[in-house]
């Protein structure tokens, strides 16, 4: 699965997550947006099987309108993790 991370300066126009947009993400391949913002800083979490990452500045035009402030980060690594015990507790009483 692929996943970028967007960000861009925030505006006065709030990011759309309108149906064009949705519409639009999911014909790039996009299955999971998150959107991230605090009072300077704006971000899209794009994720999806057919998604390919050169394709994030339309994902951004879709949902934020043409830009060229934005900074895209890749994953250099992604795992699960559990809360599996770190030693073997006895049974004993």
């Amino acid at each position: 699965m692929a996943m970028v991370v967007i960000l861009y300066p925030v505006s006065d126009e709030e990011p759309r997550l309108q149906r064009a947009a949705l519409e639009k993400l999911a014909r790039l391949g996009i299955t999971s947006v998150a959107l991230l913002r605090d009072t300077s800083l704006a971000g899209l979490v794009l994720e999806g099987w057919a998604f390919d990452p050169r394709d994030a500045p339309q994902a951004v035009s879709a949902v934020a309108g043409p830009r060229e402030d934005v900074q895209t980060l890749v994953p250099l690594a992604q795992m699960a993790v559990s809360a599996a015990p770190s030693r073997e507790v006895s049974s004993e009483t």
